[in-house]
């Protein structure tokens, strides 16, 4: 009995070994997600509810920088900003994604080389912000830009025209229609692979019946696609609330309030790092969570009172 019994004992010493050894591998990413992503949270939730400059005594305010933030006009002109922004980039975003998806998934015509158009499709979200800000301020610089020259050359324009200033919605257009071309190669790709996880039986048996592209498309693949296109949406509405790189880069560091591209984020960063209020920064970084909180969960809402 005891010689039986020793080769269990000795065999369960040895998984706990073995589990010891995995929690001892787990614990540098544990220790770094503790220190770099759960700290900083729940430090920038302390700050909001204190008058703090970034330096010095913090002194508790309670709710005061949220009462504050819910009534700062130039927050939510920044925010509606950001909306304006984002809607055109979610439109040709997922309009030219779903267009594409259609053309490489069309049954009667189908489109050899999908893994090359899939790569470049790709290659812009792979381009560092940084370039691609540069790149268009470059392409759309009012005097010296190459687009105002073809259209002047064209005569297709009168003036040179300010792409990328002032206070009318054309920089925003602009920041939309960049914000599409970087990511909409990445839509196309979830929406394939959306496609290609759908049972070809249906379409088969839908082509049988006499069903036309038009109606397999609204009957089948839309309702199909219905939750990649939910990611697709809700990821979309997480970073394009929190849009700051593009529009700071390409208005410069002088972004004033009252801007055509003068978001949210940038209002954010303004008020931490050069206004030096940092309390009210975090309350405001706060606030923008909640927002795009809520707006996720009427997206799901949405999403899961239409499949019932």
């Amino acid at each position: 009995m005891t010689k039986a019994a020793r080769p269990s004992r000795e065999k369960w010493s040895g998984m706990r070994r073995r589990e010891l050894y995995g929690l001892l591998f787990c614990m540098p990413f544990v220790i770094a997600f503790l220190v770099f992503s759960v700290y900083p949270v729940f430090r920038t939730l302390q700050m909001s509810f204190m008058n703090y400059k970034g330096f010095g005594k913090e002194t508790f305010v309670g709710f005061a920088n949220y009462i504050r933030a819910f009534k700062d006009p130039l927050y939510w002109d920044a925010f509606v900003n950001t909306l304006k922004m984002w809607g055109v980039n979610i439109v040709l975003q997922l309009g030219l994604a779903l267009l594409l998806t259609i053309a490489f998934n069309d049954m009667k015509y189908r489109i050899r080389g999908l893994g090359f158009f899939r790569a470049v499709y790709y290659l812009p979200n792979l381009i560092a912000c940084t370039s691609v800000a540069f790149l268009f301020k470059t392409l759309l610089d009012w005097k010296f830009g190459s687009v105002n020259q073809i259209l002047l050359s064209l005569h297709l324009i009168g003036a040179p025209v300010n792409w990328l200033t002032g206070k009318d919605a054309t920089a925003q257009i602009v920041v939309g229609v960049v914000g599409a071309w970087m990511w909409f190669g990445n839509s196309f790709i979830m929406l394939m692979a959306g496609v290609q996880g759908i049972n070809t039986s249906y379409f088969e048996a839908a082509t049988i019946d006499g069903a036309n592209r038009w109606q397999i498309f609204a009957r089948i693949t839309m309702p199909l696609l219905r939750p990649v296109m939910l990611y697709v949406a809700v990821t979309s509405l997480i970073g394009g609330l929190q849009l700051f790189d593009i529009p700071y880069l390409i208005s410069g560091t002088e972004g004033k309030p009252g801007r055509a591209l003068y978001t949210a984020v940038f209002y954010l960063y303004t008020t931490a790092f050069k206004n030096n209020q940092m309390g009210y920064a975090a309350a405001l970084a706060f606030v923008l969570f909640m927002i795009i909180a809520v707006f996720c969960a009427i997206a799901f809402k949405l999403m899961n009172r239409k499949e019932d």
